[in-house]
């Protein structure tokens, strides 16, 4: 790791520059991306992974300084696509080398800081795109506290600590469990002090706030957001390139409503067949003719998620995950439901209510009604009611080869 400058050191010498930095870390290799070049350097619907990340920055309410830290062989590209994202603030925009790992290369954004930056930003360029309310929200909570502050979401997973192999130890209480983002916010002094004290330790962490939290300091955890996650596979890039081509197409046809509320419809039907096991409104049913299908078939599942998507003006089920995806082969209805309403929630909008009719001979729903709704209630966030009906032998429902579910959404800007 290379030494640490005092603040200021190798930076603008003017004293009349804004009091808060931010470093933009864009120096990571991608490996994961399978791109052939650093991810911060990828095309994600026309523009870079970079200039997505840099443009909320330059959307703040007052000026900061931008440090991008990028490989050394990329540093005139960067500025190039800095310059563009920052428009008439470029002078506020600085290029450093980054190093071999994560540290080194903080350390190269903070040792290219002006020496009036009092509070730093650092932020992952990864995270493309994290909404400019979020920066709001870090900084004024460092400025009101004087502590380190990160973002955060509420863990939803169910969490396992295991052993060596792989036996389940405990279940973890997610109450207490936060995934944390970027930006994350500190007193440049502190910040510098703690890479002091983790170089004198020869010590290593994932992120900022943990040398921070090592050296003795406070760090506060802020609302995150969903549209911050981190874009580290293939998985994560597609994603990312199809809401950001959603929200190009809202804006290029004026689709933003005049109104908050907004329904939509989803209709799902599948056959049933002999190999496996039923998986229907999130419930497994033992003992009951399984449904067919590239996933598990299940069709209130997959209704719900055409409805919320269709009511935001997202696609539908199989824009968004492909039928014939080798990853999404025999996975449950509740994989699809959670990247359905964190779409929706990226998107700006929440469930008020989902309404789905089953029609079907089997299984006999009514006596696990109760259960499912809970458990479809909680994938989506909202409240969903169910109803099933027969159609009194008529069909191919009627004569028991299959079950259609009808799904409607309604959905609210927040």
């Amino acid at each position: 790791m290379t030494a640490i400058d005092e603040p200021g050191a190798a930076a603008d010498p003017s004293l009349d520059g804004p009091a808060v930095g931010v470093i933009v870390v864009a120096a990571g290799s991608g490996t994961r991306l399978g791109a052939g070049i650093p991810k911060a350097f990828v095309s994600l619907a026309g523009s870079t992974v970079l200039e997505h990340a840099l443009a909320p920055v330059f959307r703040l309410r007052d000026a900061v300084q931008v440090v991008v830290v990028v490989p050394a062989d990329r540093v005139g590209e960067a500025e190039a696509i800095g310059r563009r994202a920052a428009g008439k603030a470029a002078d506020h925009l600085r290029v450093a080398v980054g190093g071999d790992t994560r540290q080194s290369s903080v350390l190269a954004g903070l040792a290219a800081l002006w020496p009036g930056v009092r509070t730093v930003l650092v932020h992952d360029a990864a995270r493309a795109l994290t909404p400019t309310e979020q920066f709001e929200r870090v900084i004024d909570a460092a400025a009101r506290t004087g502590w380190g502050v990160v973002p955060g979401l509420p863990v939803t997973d169910t969490i396992k600590r295991v052993d060596a192999g792989d036996l389940v130890e405990q279940t973890v209480d997610r109450a207490a469990l936060r995934a944390v983002q970027t930006p994350q916010a500190f007193p440049r002094d502190g910040l510098v002090a703690a890479f002091r004290v983790a170089e004198d330790r020869l010590a290593a962490a994932t992120d900022d706030a943990a040398l921070y939290a090592d050296a003795g300091h406070p760090v506060l955890t802020v609302a995150g957001s969903e549209a911050a996650f981190k874009i580290t596979t293939p998985w994560d890039a597609q994603r990312a390139e199809r809401l950001l081509v959603d929200r190009d197409r809202e804006r290029e046809v004026g689709a933003r409503p005049t109104t908050s509320i907004r329904t939509g419809i989803g209709i799902d039907v599948h056959a049933f067949t002999d190999d496996g096991e039923l998986s229907l409104a999130g419930l497994s049913w033992p003992g009951e003719r399984p449904l067919a299908g590239h996933s598990d078939g299940d069709a209130v599942a997959h209704a719900i998620v055409d409805a919320v998507l269709s009511a935001a003006g997202l696609g539908d089920i199989g824009s968004m995950f492909g039928t014939d995806d080798p990853r999404f082969a025999g996975a449950s209805g509740a994989v699809f439901l959670r990247a359905a309403v964190e779409r929706l929630h990226a998107a700006g909008f929440v469930v008020v209510n989902v309404a789905v009719q089953l029609v079907g001979n089997r299984p006999r729903f009514a006596p696990r009604r109760t259960e499912a709704e809970g458990v479809l209630s909680g994938l989506v966030h909202g409240p969903v009611s169910i109803a099933a009906t027969t159609t009194d032998a008529l069909g191919f429902t009627g004569r028991g080869e299959g079950v259609t579910a009808i799904a409607t959404a309604l959905i609210e800007r927040r």
